[in-house]
């Protein structure tokens, strides 16, 4: 059943993150120190109590207070001011300031000129005083960012509608792109799926460039310095510079008149192709931004709200909702098949025979997600057909193959143990498998949603500053699909995996660590390389032996595991570290990361076993267990006081509420494992 998350496991309150943050390290169990199996078997009563009547998982997806301000102006664009909703996003966005007076991307993180103007715009609007002490103290933030030139081109989007910055000192983001052919360089399909799915309502909406009035304005908040400039190498400037030419030439053109037919024809192409696909989803891209750009772009269109296409991505976006006592926020996305493989994954850790039966609705559920449509992807594929799953619970344009591979991981688990489900899990198995060979990039990794999608040179078009333009291949998605495909039954001496082995072993760098995309940073990052690498060398041995260097690889990611390890026994990495390299593992333990880098130092030791590190490695898991125990809640659970999730790096971060819940599990399951003497088979 789709709907909002559960308050089982939902933070409860504004204020209760506040103290959270401000409290010592996290709460502690009352009780004495469980044995290994009791603290397994109540975290496996956590986890179950978490599922879903139909055998599914959908656990909290928490980000800043970005959406909460664009929901409360969307509200304001459709005259709808004096919903009950605009006050309470407001009293969340007066919970989340900071003490210095602006808000940030992430708790610890630097006051953000974006979510900070925004805040502050929505507040001024609400009726707070500009001369109070927290809207004096925002605006002083604001100001030392960078003041309301330093945001991105996209929220300048939004300001821009509310009349308080110019159009005309946004970017040129003309609909003809749309109609520009895939030989060409530059063309929709070179950007990123995310890109595409915020950026073709913008194209719209800069053509109609509406005007919401409003007894308001930002003045105070400009500033006369320069923001801070991007280091770049001579050709970057030269093409960025470039690029900000071919814009001011566009927007001249426009001011003279575009081509009528042409124009004509690029806004109804990308009319089209938004209609298309939230047919084909639940809501615009499944992700928040996109659906609020959809609405005001269908309502630049002429559809009236009560349209049934504005009204459906206005009901998605009710889904994102969480309301709580004393808290109203919004999620960026859902996120059920992903939590769902993860959270199935850890339950067959366990290795429970009991908790098979439970497993049949989780197989049948997941089984449905599968994905039948031929989507964005088919562009550029190897493959025809379509397959695989999505992150949320219909996106069928949009599947990726992080949840792809980690469905096919647990689907493989499972064969032989499916019972009428057998026929079913075999044929969605081999559509899934065909549909990851079909993605693989030249380079032998794997990207999230795209392949051949990897054009540095895009990154430097000006509306392209929230990181996130293309979709190259990273190590943490092409390690999950590694295993995938090592479980489902192909070998090491595959050509695909003898690519993707050239490719991992190529990203390691120098120190050891693997750098993470989608989880913070390193550790992430190596605990699924090392994860691949091992599941390589473990098939490899089996088949008679496998390459020394994949074995040294390990051993270098291991020992960087070893020496970024807290005194405390756990692992952190803040999300600092994107913008900063000497916070490279670095940060405050928390229960998912030291749960991944106990699964990498795991993984590796049992596909390259440890020789002068050996008792390093005992002493660090030990360490690590009794970290995790003596933070375990009585409930079974765990809370992550550090978010761990990356949307965008440098610009949008998660907390994954349901990573403190089926990673400790799994890496506590692996240790058990490891003490026991049984290592994973090559294609467990």
């Amino acid at each position: 059943m789709k709907g909002t998350a559960s308050s089982a496991w939902c933070l409860r309150s504004a204020q209760r993150r506040d103290e959270e943050l401000r409290a010592e390290p996290e709460i502690a169990s009352s009780l004495r120190p469980r044995s290994l199996d009791a603290t397994i078997e109540v975290a496996v009563r956590n986890l179950l109590g978490c599922r879903r009547e139909d055998g599914h998982w959908c656990f909290e997806l928490e980000t800043d207070s970005i959406l909460e301000s664009i929901y409360a102006l969307l509200f304001h664009f459709l005259d709808r001011a004096d919903d009950p909703r605009v006050a309470r996003l407001c009293a969340s966005l007066r919970a989340r300031q900071l003490d210095s007076g602006g808000w940030t991307t992430y708790p610890g993180g630097p006051v953000d000129a974006s979510r900070s103007v925004l805040a502050y715009l929505c507040l001024k609007l609400a009726g707070d005083d500009p001369r109070s002490p927290a809207m004096a103290a925002a605006r002083r933030a604001v100001i030392a960012a960078g003041g309301v030139g330093a945001c991105h081109s996209w929220i300048k989007v939004y300001l821009a509608i509310f009349g308080v910055w110019p159009w005309r000192r946004l970017p040129a983001m003309v609909p003809e792109i749309m109609l520009l052919p895939r030989w060409f360089y530059f063309n929709l399909g070179e950007m990123s799926a995310w890109t595409r799915a915020m950026l073709v309502p913008l194209l719209v909406i800069w053509v109609y460039r509406p005007q919401v009035a409003l007894d308001a304005t930002l003045d105070e908040l400009e500033t006369d310095s320069a923001p801070a400039r991007v280091r770049r190498t001579l050709v970057e400037r030269f093409w960025a510079g470039t690029f900000v030419g071919i814009s001011g030439l566009i927007k001249a053109v426009e001011a003279v008149g575009p081509f009528p037919r042409w124009r004509r024809r690029s806004l109804a192409e990308a009319e089209r192709w938004i209609v298309e696909r939230i047919e084909g989803g639940d809501g615009l891209g499944g992700f928040f931004l996109a659906m609020v750009n959809a609405v005001i772009a269908f309502r630049c269109l002429g559809y009236e709200e009560s349209h049934p296409f504005v009204r459906s991505q206005l009901r998605e976006l009710e889904t994102l909702e969480i309301e709580e006592p004393g808290e109203f926020c919004l999620q960026p996305c859902l996120s059920p098949v992903w939590d769902t493989a993860l959270a199935a994954a850890a339950l067959l850790d366990v290795d429970a025979d009991e908790r098979e039966g439970r497993m049949q609705e989780t197989l049948a559920w997941l089984l449905d997600q599968e994905v039948a449509l031929v989507g964005d992807w088919r562009a550029k594929s190897l493959r025809d057909a379509p397959g695989g799953w999505c992150f949320e619970y219909r996106n069928g344009f949009f599947p990726d193959c992080d949840d792809t591979a980690e469905v096919l991981g647990v689907l493989a688990r499972l064969r032989g143990r499916t019972g009428t489900l057998e026929a079913r899990r075999q044929a969605a198995q081999a559509r899934g498998i065909d549909w990851l060979l079909g993605m693989q990039n030249p380079d032998g990794g794997w990207a999230a949603f795209d392949r051949c999608c990897d054009k540095e040179l895009l990154t430097l078009i000006p509306f392209a500053d929230h990181n996130a333009m293309i979709d190259p291949s990273t190590p943490d998605v092409s390690s999950g699909v590694v295993s995938a495909l090592l479980a489902s039954g192909l070998r090491p001496a595959d050509e695909p995996l003898v690519r993707a082995a050239e490719y991992l072993l190529g990203q390691q760098e120098a120190e050891g660590p693997w750098p993470g995309r989608w989880g913070a940073n390193r550790i992430y990052g190596t605990w699924r390389s090392l994860t691949a690498l091992g599941d390589l060398a473990l098939a490899s041995a089996a088949l008679g032996g496998g390459p020394e260097h994949v074995a040294g690889a390990c051993r270098r990611g291991r020992r960087w595991l070893l020496r970024a390890q807290n005194e405390d026994g756990g692992w952190g990495e803040s999300l600092r570290s994107y913008a900063d390299a000497r916070a490279s593992g670095v940060g405050g333990s928390t229960a998912s990361q030291t749960a991944w880098a106990m699964l990498g130092l795991v993984a590796s030791v049992e596909s390259v076993p440890a020789t002068a590190e050996a008792g390093s490695v005992r002493a660090a898991l030990g360490r690590a267990v009794a970290f995790l125990q003596e933070r375990q809640r009585n409930d079974g659970s765990w809370r992550d006081r550090w978010w761990t999730g990356v949307g965008f790096p440098k610009v949008l971060y998660l907390r994954y509420h349901g990573y403190a819940q089926y990673f400790p599990l799994r890496a506590l399951a692996a240790y058990r494992r490891l003490a026991r003497g049984s290592n994973r088979g090559p294609t467990e």
